[in-house]
């Protein structure tokens, strides 16, 4: 552990631990903060909350998530395969293939687990079964900004979870550049080999630079590959992109369809902890037999269901969304508002959706300048410093006011004139 304890010490005197702050209590985007290493409490206002439809304290979510807990507990207590299914997850499960237009839905706890779950499923299918033979070597195309849930499960889908020593076909796995369509079609020409089977995964909306994948220009591509399968990760996009929220194919007014009729087969992962008031994911397919090997996938088997209260929250959330699309339309509205206040003075911010990465001037600490925000202005921002372009993190919400968000701007402004000392021009 000696290493361990040498390597936290170099960590905490370089400056890359993060702050840490404990919540004592919410209203809407006033929240109560404790900073853990002084005890100092205060209320802010919160600008780095994934409630992006601010739904965590609805009436009815609450209320739902309450009664499924004197109903059922607070835990199944086991996994689904075995005694841990209850009928709310029927319910959600159904109510997320509504919204996604895709029949066929399976939980998870969280989105790591699906993912792995998917790559385990697909890759190597289930359980030996008498006189069928995997013999078919898949290959990966993953965009290189990618959520770290994609990546982890990419990297390790050439064994199956729980399966140390196995037998299964090669796994190939090869990146292409950002959003880039030119290089995932030079990548599959290049390792696309005849008898493989193809599998292309990609954020929708990208969780660091807050932009859209190119679904139209993806689905173009890979209908040149009959059969190959299409991944899009929802973390970010549900809820948010779209005239009603349903995510990227309606962003870009298509369905899901659209893809299938190309020989693509169309896979959707929506979770359940930015848009549904709760926690969890699922992945939903037009392919029936997908959901059995997701199922006694070892994410899966291997662990309980979805909670009673986690799972009745996602379900009422998703009601919410569906009979109130206003909701969306004013998230929306308030992230084109953030943006133009942002670029009216002369803050970067990329991206075009909710999530607002605002790039610093590289002599400005991301850390201080979130701290300075907290301390003098009361805003709780996300600082992210550990990636090549330093920025804040901003996610706007349906719960924001013009006021709230000006106040933002104020106070960034503010901020920036205190720390930020460019360096003088040598004239001639």
């Amino acid at each position: 552990m000696q290493v361990v304890k040498e390597y936290v010490q170099r960590w905490y005197d370089s400056g890359l631990d993060p702050d840490e702050y404990i919540c004592h209590q919410k209203q809407g985007n006033l929240v109560e903060i404790e900073e853990a290493t002084t005890g100092k409490r205060q209320t802010v206002l919160t600008f780095c909350t994934n409630d992006v439809l601010g739904l965590v304290q609805n009436p009815a979510v609450r209320q739902a998530a309450i009664d499924s807990i004197l109903q059922y507990g607070t835990s199944n207590s086991s996994c689904s395969v075995l005694s841990g299914r209850i009928d709310l997850h029927r319910q959600l499960e159904a109510e997320i293939s509504a919204f996604k237009h895709l029949p066929h839905t399976q939980l998870f706890l969280n989105a790591w687990m699906a993912m792995q779950a998917l790559m385990d499923a697909f890759c190597h299918l289930a359980i030996p079964v008498p006189g069928f033979q995997n013999t078919r070597e898949t290959l990966i195309l993953t965009d290189v900004l990618n959520h770290g849930c994609i990546v982890a499960a990419v990297v390790n889908a050439g064994t199956r979870s729980g399966k140390v020593f196995g037998n299964s076909p090669r796994v190939r796995v090869k990146p292409y550049r950002h959003c880039d369509m030119e290089d995932l079609a030079r990548k599959l020409r290049r390792y696309a080999h005849a008898d493989d089977r193809i599998l292309v995964v990609s954020d929708a909306v990208f969780s660091m630079d807050g932009d859209i994948a190119p679904l139209p220009d993806m689905i173009d591509v890979l209908q040149h590959y009959d059969g190959s399968v299409l991944v899009m990760d929802e973390a970010h996009a549900s809820g948010a992109i779209g005239a009603t929220g349903r995510g990227i194919y309606e962003h870009f007014d298509i369905f899901p369809q659209h893809a299938i009729e190309r020989g693509i087969v169309p896979l959707i992962m929506t979770t359940f902890s930015k848009f549904a008031a709760s926690a969890g994911a699922a992945i939903s397919s037009h392919v029936a037999e997908l959901i059995p090997l997701l199922n006694v996938s070892p994410t899966s088997i291997g662990t309980i269901s979805l909670p009673p209260p986690t799972t009745a929250a996602a379900l009422e959330s998703i009601r919410q969304v569906r009979q109130h699309p206003e909701l969306v339309k004013t998230l929306q509205e308030n992230t084109q508002y953030l943006r133009s206040r942002l670029a009216e003075n002369d803050f970067i911010n990329i991206g075009e959706t909710n999530v607002v990465p605002v790039l610093l001037p590289a002599e400005i600490n991301p850390k201080e300048f979130a701290r300075q925000l907290i301390e003098q202005h009361g805003i709780w921002v996300s600082p992210i410093w550990f990636i090549a372009k330093p920025r804040i993190r901003i996610t706007a919400n349906a719960l924001h006011t013009k006021e709230d968000m000006d106040r933002l701007v104020d106070g960034m402004v503010a901020t920036r004139d205190l720390l930020y000392q460019p360096k003088a021009t040598i004239s001639a």
